[in-house]
C-alpha cells in the first residue's frame, strides 16, 4: 500500500465525494488525512470530468454556449450565484463539499457566504472544478500565478504548471497570459483545472487593441469579460478602483504604479482625461458576473511596489473605493474578495487588514505577500512568505504566492513549486496562529514521528516528502538509517531526542524499582527533587 493515497469522504448524496490525501503511518499510529487539491488526474487533451455538472443542471443554472454570442445563462433574470443561494437559505452541494473539506457544518458555510465574509468562486461554465471556499473563518488558501508571456512559454507548459501547482497544494490558479494565444491557453487551463481559475481580463483586452492602452474602451473590455465568463473563469481581477483623481497620488512614489492592470487603467484615464470606464460601468459588469457566477477580485492597482510606498494615500484611497464597489456587487448577488499589497514592512501589516476589514465590510482579503523587504531579488518567495504568514494570522483569507523569479522573469516549473511550498508553509503557520480547528493535528503527528525516529512517517507527513527524504539520504542513504535513532547532524552520540528517550527510560525503570521496594517493605519512598 502506498504511504500517501487519495481517499474520498461521501456527503449526503453519492455525488458529493470530497478528496483527501491520506497518510498511512507505521505501527499502531492512526492515519492522517490532509487537504488535497491535486484533482483526479486526466489526459490534458481531454480535460477533467464535469464533477459539478449534475448540480448545475438540477438548479437550472444553464450555461451559455461558448463562443456563441449573447450569453444564455440568466436570460430569465435568475442570478445563479452561490451568494444568491446562500441568502435564500439554501445549502448547495458545493457548500456541503467545502464543509466536509473544512470540517465545519454546511450551515456555517452558507451563513459566511450569505454575510459576504466568504466566497465560493465557481463559474457555472466550470463544472470540472472542485469547490474551495475563501474566507477568514476557513483555512488560509494559496493562489499560484501562471500564464504565457509575449516572450516565452507555451500552452502545454502552462497546463503542466497548473498540474504541478495543484499537486503541491495551490488552492486556486490565476492565468495571467499575455501574447497572441490567450484564449486557447485559458481554454486548456480551465478544462484541466480542479481548482478555481482567475484572470485579469484587461490583459487580453489590451492585446485586442494592439497593446495601446489609449485605444481601450468599455466595449472591448466588456466583450473580453463575456468571452472569459463563457469559458468558465471563476474569478476576475478588475481594477475599478484606479480612479482618475487617485492617479496623481502615485506620482511621487519610489516605484510609482507597479500593477500591470493598474498602470494600464491609469494610462487610459490620463490620456482621455476621463474616469475609469470599469468604475463608471461597474453595475453593468455586475450583471455579467451574476449571470455566470463569476466572483470579483477587486484589484489593488495602486498597491505599493516598494517598502517606501507602503500604506500611502494612493493605496488607501483606492481601498476605500473598493469598499464602495463591494456594496454594489452585493446588491447584484455577486461574490467579492478584495486584493491587497504588495510591499509592506512588518510593522505596517496589521493596519492593512484592519482597514480592509472595516472599509470593505469584512469581504475576504486576498494579498500578494506582502514582501517585508526589498533587498533580496531571487529570494522574494522568502521575503514575502514572512509577510504572508503575518497577514494571514491577522485575517487574510487567501495569499497570492511569490516565486524566486519575482521581479526577474517568468517562473518555470521549479519556481512554481518553490513558491507554492513557501506559501503553504505561510498559510499553515497562519492557521496555527489563528487556532483553526484541526490545524495542529498535522504538526503533532509529524512531531511524534520525529521524536520516535519513525523516519518514513516523518517523510510522508512532510509538505514535500521527496525533498525531505532526499536531504536525509544525502548523508545516510542506507536502509538501516531509516530506523536509526539519529541523523547525520548530531550522530549517534549527540542526538538530544535519543538522550531524552534514554532519560525517560531510565526514570521509568527507577520508578518501577522504587515501586517494587515500596510494595515489598511497605515503607515510604522519598524521591530526590533533582
Amino acid at each position: 500500500m502506498q504511504a500517501r493515497r487519495k481517499v474520498y469522504v461521501e456527503g449526503s448524496r453519492a455525488d458529493v465525494r470530497v478528496p483527501f490525501a491520506e497518510v498511512t503511518l507505521t505501527g499502531d499510529n492512526p492515519p492522517v488525512r490532509l487537504y488535497d487539491t491535486s484533482g483526479p488526474g486526466s489526459d490534458p487533451a481531454v480535460g477533467l470530468p464535469p464533477l459539478r455538472g449534475p448540480w448545475i443542471a438540477e438548479r437550472g443554472d444553464v450555461a451559455p454556449v461558448r463562443d456563441a454570442g449573447t450569453p444564455l445563462a440568466g436570460a430569465d433574470g435568475k442570478r445563479p450565484t452561490q451568494l444568491a443561494y446562500a441568502r435564500a437559505g439554501l445549502v448547495t452541494p458545493e457548500m456541503e463539499f467545502v464543509a466536509i473539506r473544512e470540517g465545519v457544518p454546511p450551515e456555517f458555510v452558507r451563513d459566511e457566504i450569505a454575510a459576504g465574509r466568504a466566497v465560493l468562486p465557481l463559474n457555472v461554465n466550470h463544472p470540472e472544478c472542485e469547490p474551495a471556499i475563501i474566507g477568514k473563518a476557513f483555512l488560509v488558501k494559496v493562489n499560484a500565478n501562471i500564464g504565457t508571456s509575449a516572450v516565452t512559454s507555451s500552452i502545454a507548459e502552462e497546463v503542466e504548471k497548473l498540474t504541478w501547482a495543484t499537486r503541491w497544494g495551490a488552492d486556486t490558479v490565476m492565468d495571467l497570459s499575455t501574447g497572441q494565444r490567450i484564449h486557447e491557453t485559458r481554454e486548456a487551463i480551465v478544462r484541466n483545472a480542479p481548482v478555481p481559475i482567475g484572470t485579469v481580463p484587461i490583459y487580453q483586452a489590451l492585446e485586442k487593441v494592439g497593446g495601446d492602452p489609449v485605444r481601450l474602451s468599455w466595449e472591448v473590455f466588456r466583450e473580453t469579460v463575456v468571452e472569459q465568463a463563457e469559458q468558465g473563469v471563476d474569478y476576475m481581477t478588475v481594477h475599478a478602483g484606479v480612479r482618475l483623481p487617485y492617479v496623481p497620488l502615485a506620482v511621487d512614489r519610489v516605484t510609482g504604479i507597479v500593477s500591470r492592470g493598474g498602470s494600464i487603467m491609469a494610462a487610459w484615464c490620463l490620456a482621455h482625461h476621463e474616469e475609469n470606464f470599469i468604475y463608471t460601468h461597474f453595475a453593468e459588469l455586475c450583471e455579467i458576473f451574476a449571470r455566470h457566477d463569476v466572483t470579483f477580485s477587486l484589484g489593488d492597482g495602486l498597491r505599493p511596489g516598494s517598502i517606501a510606498d507602503a500604506n500611502d494615500e494612493a493605496q488607501f484611497a483606492e481601498l476605500r473605493t473598493l469598499g464602495e464597489l463591494t456594496r454594489i456587487a452585493w446588491e447584484h448577488d455577486v461574490q467579492v474578495m478584495i486584493e491587497g499589497p504588495g510591499h509592506v514592512p512588518m510593522h505596517k501589516i496589521k493596519e492593512n487588514v484592519d482597514r480592509q476589514q472595516e472599509w470593505c465590510h469584512e469581504a475576504p482579503f486576498y494579498t500578494l505577500g506582502p514582501l517585508t523587504t526589498d533587498i533580496a531579488p531571487a529570494y522574494d518567495h522568502i521575503t514575502s512568505a514572512i509577510g504572508a504568514a503575518m497577514i494571514g494570522m491577522y485575517g487574510t483569507a487567501m495569499l497570492c504566492y511569490v516565486t524566486p523569479k519575482e521581479h526577474l522573469g517568468l517562473p518555470d516549473r521549479d519556481d512554481v513549486k518553490a513558491g507554492v511550498i513557501a506559501y503553504k508553509i505561510a498559510a499553515h503557520a497562519a492557521d496555527l496562529a489563528k487556532g483553526h480547528r484541526g490545524a495542529q493535528a498535522w504538526d503533532d503527528a509529524l512531531s511524534r514521528a520525529r521524536f520516535e525516529f519513525r523516519w518514513e512517517d516523518q517523510f510522508n507527513l512532510a509538505l514535500d516528502p521527496e525533498t525531505a527524504r532526499s536531504y536525509h539520504d544525502a548523508t545516510l542513504p542506507a536502509e538501516p538509517a531509516k530506523t536509526a535513532h539519529f541523523c547525520s547532524m548530531c550522530g549517534p552520540k549527540f542526538c538530544s531526542m535519543k538522550i531524552t528517550q534514554e532519560l525517560a527510560d531510565y526514570a521509568a525503570r527507577g520508578m518501577r524499582d522504587k515501586s517494587a521496594e515500596f510494595r515489598s517493605t511497605g515503607s515510604r519512598v522519598h524521591l530526590p527533587l533533582a
